[in-house]
């Protein structure tokens, strides 16, 4: 089953938490308690985002985190290499040169194919979008596929 880490999908509950009001610095506790997260998860994870140049960190008193740029320009995309690294269906497709058994494999240009396409995918879906609400879609039911 291919699914994002537990880490990732936090970040992007923060993110969102830190989208709906762009401007505002959040103490690290505000956005724990608004994401329903523990404190040093939260915490961990906005040490990534920071280190990524997604969120800014500010000092002090009065300190806290902000998003680093508009929701609309920080993609899906931009949160998930941020906490997982590059993107690669399977390590040959994120890294050549990682497996032995590459130069005899006649699959590793496919899983680029399809690691091209969710990467696609995923940096064309913004933190803006992540905040509104899932359109219902028309469920298609596998035995109307042959009628279609």
């Amino acid at each position: 089953m291919l699914r994002v880490s537990k880490l990732t999908d936090y970040a992007t509950v923060v993110m969102t938490v830190l989208a709906d009001e762009p401007a505002e610095v959040f103490s690290a506790q505000a956005l724990a308690e608004r994401a329903h997260l523990e404190l040093p998860t939260v915490s961990k994870l906005l040490k990534q985002l920071a280190q990524a140049e997604l969120v800014e960190s500010f000092r002090g008193v009065n300190g806290g985190y902000r998003l680093a740029r508009e929701p609309q320009r920080i993609s899906l995309a931009d949160i998930l290499v941020a906490m997982e690294g590059p993107f690669g269906m399977t390590e040959c497709s994120a890294h050549q040169g990682m497996c032995g058994h590459e130069p005899h494999c006649g699959v590793r240009g496919n899983w680029r194919a399809v690691s091209e396409v969710i990467e696609t995918t995923l940096r064309q879906m913004t933190l803006a979008d992540m905040r509104r609400p899932l359109a219902p879609r028309r469920r298609i039911i596998p035995s109307q596929l042959a009628t279609a």
